[in-house]
């Protein structure tokens, strides 16, 4: 597995932002050509499924490959993964910073324009943790046409970023949220104009703070007819062991259909 390092230009927050990116490459064991198959290479057959991976809050984008084996799993399963850091923006307009077209066009942009990584939505998928979970529904549902999948792990599904205070907890409820950057209105909105919500994988652990109201947006969403997957773990709350254990699960579980899954190669 190869592992990138990026620090560019953003053209959308005016300064410099940093990246990790994941991208399939040759192991040991096949460069000494044990188990066959053929010969190692560094270009690959075709671009590379991606998911758009996003960190929670006070976290940044060495986040998840410090906490989880999130890079062996994208190994074995020949998957490019994208973490950025995106402050404790939400990964929506606040203020200056407009995370939200930073990571709904110009990440793409980026990192399609500079890897062998698909740009077709058939082969693209958004996940996210906590804050994370929060951004990854606001943006798979702002734009569902972008998105084959979704997940959300821990989600703080009633965060309000723009009521966010500095320094403080993920939000306050001083002001009303904007539906766009509601996940529930969002939901309604699709299935009120007839429009298929993306396949969903929802997962919290019932010891954590944030379960009762990802009880309640999944049963929002199974109402609102939506494909979708529910995990849980009696043992856990807002972990990262819980974390770790679900990215596993949520790479399993991806509706692929492009050629590397269709080969059903599983790296050593």
């Amino acid at each position: 597995m190869a592992k990138f390092t990026c620090n560019f230009i953003s053209y959308t927050l005016k300064r410099t932002v940093d990246i990790t990116v994941i991208i399939p490459s040759p192991t040991i064991p096949e460069s000494m050509g044990m188990g066959g198959g053929e010969p190692c290479s560094h270009t690959p057959k075709e671009k590379y499924p991606v998911l758009y991976l996003l960190h929670g809050m006070g976290n940044n984008h060495a986040t998840w490959t410090g906490y989880t084996n999130v890079e062996l799993f994208a190994e074995e399963r020949q998957i490019a993964v994208v973490n950025i850091s995106a402050e404790n923006k939400s990964y929506v307009k606040i203020g200056g910073d407009d995370f939200f077209t930073f990571v709904s066009e110009e990440l793409p942009d980026f990192v399609c324009g500079m890897f062998p990584v698909s740009r077709e939505p058939e082969h693209t998928y958004i996940a996210g943790l906590s804050m994370g979970g929060y951004g990854t529904l606001v943006h798979a549902l702002n734009h569902p046409e972008r998105f084959k999948a979704f997940g959300a792990f821990s989600a703080a599904v009633q965060l309000n970023p723009e009521a966010l205070i500095s320094g403080g907890a993920d939000a306050t409820n001083e002001k009303p949220i904007n539906p766009a950057l509601d996940p529930e209105s969002l939901a309604e909105k699709l299935a009120g104009e007839g429009k298929a919500i993306p396949k969903a994988y929802i997962a919290c652990g019932a010891k954590d703070f944030l379960y009762e109201a990802n009880q309640k947006f999944r049963d929002k969403l199974i109402e609102l007819g939506a494909d979708l997957t529910w995990d849980e773990h009696p043992d856990y709350g807002h972990e990262w062991r819980f974390w770790n254990l679900e990215i596993e699960k949520f790479l399993d579980w991806l509706p692929r259909t492009d050629g590397y899954a269709i080969a059903g190669k599983r790296q050593i």
